[in-house]
């Protein structure tokens, strides 16, 4: 059986070199090993004989869906597959037509059904999305994570390319990093949930206001805890105060 052609970008030097190895010890031919999503744009500038292109989701530059999407109408693309220690963005992965998400760390036997499908030239059927709840999501917690429910949280900051989720807990508010790195992928994870953006880093569910107080210049200040006061743009003010029944 002719080896399948393969590229992969990870900015985790040991995740790359490990990814790697598993490509080859499976078979595959390894063009390129690339350390971040401008690396991957700049390499695919010029058609390449390649099968699939193994993608990290997070990657500075541009993230591993920002790539897909750039790559989204280039006919001599190679089909994607994203690798991932992080479940919540498996509903934008096949949304970009990804072939298939696999999540880290990698085992050998997963790889070889990702491979599989590559050969039948086949899409995401079939692709194994990890089974995470629509309405949670997961949150750093010392070496590890813990998952928090939507229903819980009251607002959404992004901060330097990180958003945290505040979790009202008896009144007092407390934070919790999550994985995301804007606003517009939490948007994405929960397109159902009417989550409002209220200034251009805060992202507010209206179901954890406890308070409204008009402004100055047609603003307002909503109480999400004992506390915690968030301004709402002008724009924003009127959709909040309809929601809200004002």
């Amino acid at each position: 059986m002719k080896p399948l052609r393969v590229a992969l970008a990870d900015d985790e030097p040991l995740a790359r070199t490990r990814l790697a190895r598993l490509l080859r010890e499976a078979g595959c031919e390894v063009q390129a090993e690339l350390a971040d999503g401008p690396a991957v744009l700049a390499w695919l500038r010029e058609p390449k004989e390649v099968d699939a292109l193994f993608l990290d989701i997070q990657m500075p530059g541009a993230t591993g869906l920002e790539v897909a999407a750039e790559l989204a109408d280039c006919r001599h693309c190679p089909p994607v597959v994203f690798v991932t220690a992080y479940s919540e963005h498996a509903v934008r992965a096949f949304e970009a037509a990804a072939t298939d998400y696999i999540m880290k760390p990698v085992s050998a036997e997963r790889l070889v059904k990702t491979l599989g499908r590559l050969r039948e030239g086949g899409a995401h059927r079939g692709a194994e999305v990890p089974a995470v709840s629509p309405q949670r999501f997961p949150v750093k917690a010392g070496e590890g994570h813990v998952f928090l429910e939507l229903k819980r949280t009251s607002h959404f900051e992004v901060e330097e390319e990180v958003v945290w989720a505040w979790v009202p807990v008896q009144g007092v508010a407390a934070r919790h990093r999550t994985a995301w790195t804007t606003l517009a992928e939490v948007e994405s994870a929960f397109p159902a949930a009417g989550l409002l953006r209220i200034q251009r880093h805060l992202l507010l569910r209206p179901e954890a206001v406890l308070g409204l107080r008009s402004l100055e210049g047609g603003r307002a200040s909503v109480r999400v805890a004992e506390g915690v006061d968030l301004e709402v743009s002008r724009s924003s003010t009127p959709k909040i105060k309809e929601l809200l029944g004002l």
